[in-house]
């Protein structure tokens, strides 16, 4: 659950090779949903190119869980596995690149291929902006009305959040913090309120 790059804005690159256009177009998708709608509006808006070659990653650099890539009609293994090396080159999460091919005539050979989907994944990457993004944790925490002052002041130190609240005859809130920051903000609560406030996590 360590912090990770992140794009912070789309870029895009065009580039001609042998008479065919490459566009290559790389976004900030958060999750295979919004990874599978950034490729499906691309293919909306270039309803004409022969080809939508894409590649994501759309969780942490690490999680493998969240791969995917599509050659989208070329020769097996020559646009989405070199578009996909090159995001996990790059060590960037939460990414999709689509790549659409206007074909100009000339065929370029696998060799060729390979090379062209890969360097303009590799060209963009070069102009894309990035930031860190901290992993957020969930937590279910039960405390006394006057103990909210001091827990609202402690997760603002460390940029948590209250989700939700039910004031009852206790306050019974659903924090949201970072998940670099959370053993200690829990060891914090526990020494302010000499062990009475306790975070439970919730299982994501």
């Amino acid at each position: 659950m360590q912090p990770f790059l992140i794009p912070a804005a789309s870029v895009s690159v065009t580039e001609e090779i042998k008479k065919s256009r490459f566009i290559t177009l790389l976004a900030h998708t958060n999750g295979v949903n919004e990874a599978k709608a950034f490729i499906q509006q691309i293919k909306e808006e270039h309803p004409t190119a022969r080809h939508h070659c894409w590649a994501f990653v759309a969780g942490a650099p690490t999680d493998s869980q969240q791969l995917g890539f599509s050659d989208d009609g070329e020769p097996s293994g020559t646009a989405g596995k070199p578009i996909l090396a090159q995001l996990m080159g790059s060590h960037i999460g939460e990414i999709t690149a689509v790549v659409v091919r206007y074909y100009g005539g000339i065929k370029l050979g696998t060799g060729g291929l390979v090379k062209a989907y890969g360097s303009g994944v590799q060209q963009a990457l070069k102009q894309i902006e990035v930031k860190y993004k901290v992993p957020q944790v969930e937590y279910t925490l039960l405390c006394d009305y006057a103990q909210l002052a001091m827990v609202e002041s402690l997760l603002q130190q460390v940029d948590g959040q209250i989700l939700q609240g039910n004031y009852g005859a206790q306050v019974n809130l659903r924090l949201s913090l970072p998940a670099t920051q959370a053993s200690q903000v829990g060891e914090k609560l526990r020494d302010l309120s000499r062990g009475s406030l306790q975070l439970t996590p919730i299982s994501q």
